[in-house]
């Protein structure tokens, strides 16, 4: 099983990985803010994650880290 994290305070909200998830489970945190005043992406169901990366490859300020 892949695991994702991200390093929310990083994150600027672009929402790129949001639209490069095969699986659609990464989305934005609306209901809370980062240090920057953003919402920040999250991964709703980390067990459907299959570890393909491309969130964290999109990702121009490498806010998300991958571990399968």
């Amino acid at each position: 099983m892949a695991k994702v994290t991200f390093n929310e305070d990083r994150c600027k909200g672009c929402e790129l990985c949001t639209t490069v998830c095969p699986k659609g489970i990464v989305h934005m945190a609306k209901h809370r803010l980062n240090a920057k005043g953003f919402h920040p992406a999250e991964v709703t169901d980390q067990e459907q994650c299959i570890g393909c990366a491309f969130c964290a490859t999109i990702c121009p300020d490498v806010v998300i880290e991958v571990e399968k």
